[in-house]
């Protein structure tokens, strides 16, 4: 039994339309009644699986095969970004003679490539295959790590961080679109937030490589600051040229399916999410058309609210922890916990949420979390004890609400084009946040950090609001489309360009 499967019913009478999604399911491939004791398995959409295995075995095997890769590329991707919160309790700050907010910009200048280049990223993604183009920018950022340790001044420190940012923009929205062409709707969440997750893995490994290469301080003349980016960076390049034979493709191009497996897995897509058009490039029309909806617009806002917060624990939590009287290798050793604990927290809540096949209440439940962790953190400021406990809070919540965020916009969008572009503009538009976090904590503000901690709280009641705005949206499309008549004489093909937008679709809340 694989960890992500879903258990399957067995040759039921094939509805007209699935009452989830309401598409017909037109799909009936050649079935061989000879095999399985005569029985043919179907799905929950009631799509018929191959005579040669089972919709258990078949979804066992995509996560073998999708999930990890994704998770170790992410996880890498992730280590490389915010490792420089871990080299500045080493001496990065003092080597580089950085003063002021020199820091601060340092961490902006990565988020300037990587917002513009969010949306060119998925669609070169789309047109070169994950493998060439995912792997390719994998080895590329894992090269910037490593001359991010031979830098010796403040413009060697910006000029790396920019081109880290320019060859990971790709990295999440493309891992998350990706994911998307797998799964439907309804067992995507815990694919996401183990995929999501990473980035609490990444974290807590983070931390624990820091403490244990931060010993070579000085080693061949190098202090221990560059060898974090350094050894981390080489790990990247390897692990890179051998991602490149194993990261999946999508569906239709996965030589490791068959073909019977092939067609199984996009048609139980095209009846949870529709036709998806995946045959057909998408042109600057097709996004144009997608920033037609509004839902679109708030998407970002969700993410955007959390990325402050999440940003925010990421590049300063082993700073604040350091206040709490903390050596260096015991900073780093002090930051492990409170990732390990996102990381259960954040399973716990992605598996809830697709067992009840619901979404906004997992978002408003981890928000609330922070939210009470952060309060903690602004009014308690002589109990060392209780603010770390604090930390855990704000880690759990923040790293719990986004996976669930993204994986409900996402997979409310429909086909190719609107998913593409969707996610990339939700992730390219909320990561601005993170240019609002690397300025929130200021050095002159420690040890209470007030007014980091309340702009990570403000931003939190903005992504609340706008999940509330958007699961309202939703609600009331669902609404309007079951009072209003869906038998429009719309071809297949006009109903694959307009995506989740047509009157047959209906949004997951």
């Amino acid at each position: 039994m694989g960890l992500f499967s879903n258990k399957a019913s067995q040759a039921p009478a094939v509805p007209e339309t699935d009452p989830e999604t309401a598409y017909k399911n037109t799909y009936v491939p050649d079935v061989d009644h000879e095999n399985n004791g005569g029985i043919v398995e179907y799905d929950e959409l009631h799509i018929p699986c191959p005579p040669h295995t089972t919709e258990k075995k078949l979804m066992t095997k995509i996560d073998f095969h999708v999930v990890p890769f994704l998770c170790i590329l992410y996880l890498l991707a992730f280590l490389d970004r915010v490792n420089i919160g871990n080299a500045k309790s080493f001496g990065l700050v003092a080597d580089l003679k950085l003063t002021g907010v020199q820091y601060n910009t340092a961490l902006t200048m990565f988020f300037i490539p990587y917002i513009i280049f969010e949306i060119p990223s998925n669609v070169l993604l789309k047109k070169f295959s994950p493998k060439i183009w995912l792997s390719g920018c994998m080895f590329m950022f894992g090269v910037v790590g490593i001359c991010q340790g031979l830098v010796q001044n403040y413009s060697g420190l910006l000029a790396t961080r920019f081109f880290l940012g320019f060859f990971e923009s790709g990295m999440f929205p493309g891992c998350f679109y990706l994911i998307g062409m797998w799964y439907k709707r309804t067992e995507s969440q815990r694919r996401y937030s183990f995929f999501f997750s990473s980035t609490t893995l990444a974290g807590a490994f983070g931390g624990l490589l820091a403490s244990a290469i931060g010993k070579m301080d000085h080693m061949h003349g190098l202090r221990g600051w560059r060898w974090i980016f350094i050894l981390e960076g080489v790990l990247t390049c390897v692990v890179s040229l051998i991602f490149f034979f194993f990261i999946p493709s999508f569906p239709e191009d996965a030589q490791w399916l068959s073909a019977e497996e092939r067609e199984y897995v996009k048609a139980r897509l095209r009846a949870d999410q529709g036709q998806s058009a995946a045959e057909r490039t998408i042109t600057v029309r097709d996004v144009g058309r997608v920033f037609k909806d509004y839902k679109v617009i708030v998407g970002g806002f969700m993410y955007f609210g959390m990325i402050v917060v999440a940003y925010g624990y990421a590049f300063f939590s082993p700073g604040i922890i350091s206040t709490y009287g903390y050596s260096p290798v015991s900073t780093q050793l002090h930051s492990v916990p409170p990732w390990a604990c996102a990381f259960g927290f954040a399973m716990v809540i992605a598996f809830c949420s697709d067992f009840t096949k619901h979404r906004y209440i997992f978002t408003i439940i981890p928000i609330g979390v922070a939210i009470a962790g952060l309060i903690i953190l602004l009014t308690v400021h002589t109990k060392p004890h209780l603010e770390y406990a604090a930390l855990f809070l704000v880690a759990m919540g923040a790293y719990s609400a986004m996976p669930v965020i993204v994986c409900w916009f996402q997979m409310n969008l429909g086909g190719h084009h609107r998913r593409s572009v969707g996610t990339a503009w939700q992730v390219g538009f909320g990561n601005i946040g993170g240019i609002i976090a690397t300025y929130a904590f200021i050095s002159t503000d420690a040890p209470e950090y007030k007014m980091g901690y309340g702009i990570c709280l403000g931003f939190l009641c903005l992504a609340a609001i706008s999940c509330t705005v958007y699961e309202i949206a939703c609600w009331s499309a669902n609404r309007q489309r079951d009072r209003s008549p869906t038998n429009l004489g719309l071809s297949d093909y006009e109903k694959t360009e307009l995506g989740d937008m047509s009157p047959d679709y209906r949004y997951m809340i």
